[in-house]
């Protein structure tokens, strides 16, 4: 069922969604002074192949602009460094370090009991299929704008 008004845009309910998972995901974090931006960036590099800042960006759905100054903060915090890319030596990378590591290490359960809370006032079942859903939306999206 729909709601009138702003509940029947699929992009406001989406929005609200978005901000709720992310109040409780940001409450979480926030023992360990990380935004949730700061962690998606983390979350990016946890693999420990670098990528350029434009790749990241992409990754993590932020402007190149307050990209740039999230990285920096986190290098700052010693949590991520630039250095050569492994694959192009010329090009430039973003790297999570170990302390950066450690960190993300330490949030993971945290973040993992943030999921099974929603999972819990949403039902497991249907958090998965939103999910499923969500990455059908996804590319479906992507693949529209291909065609554009």
């Amino acid at each position: 069922m729909t709601s009138p008004g702003l509940g029947s845009s699929l992009a406001y309910l989406l929005s609200r969604a978005e901000r709720g998972v992310n109040r409780g995901l940001a409450a979480v974090l926030a023992g360990e002074d990380v935004t949730v931006e700061q962690w998606r960036i983390l979350r990016a590099l946890a693999d420990g192949r670098g990528v350029s800042m434009g790749e990241l960006a992409e990754a993590v759905l932020m402007p190149h602009p307050t990209l740039t100054k999230a990285v920096d903060r986190l290098i700052d915090r010693a949590l991520v460094y630039r250095g050569p890319s492994k694959g192009d030596r010329r090009r430039v990378a973003v790297f999570v370090s170990d302390r950066g590591a450690e960190l993300l290490a330490r949030v993971d359960g945290a973040v993992a009991e943030h999921h099974r809370m929603i999972e819990l006032a949403f039902g497991p079942e249907r958090t998965e299929q939103l999910m499923r859903d969500l990455e059908g939306l996804v590319e479906a999206l992507d693949y529209t704008e291909l065609r554009l």
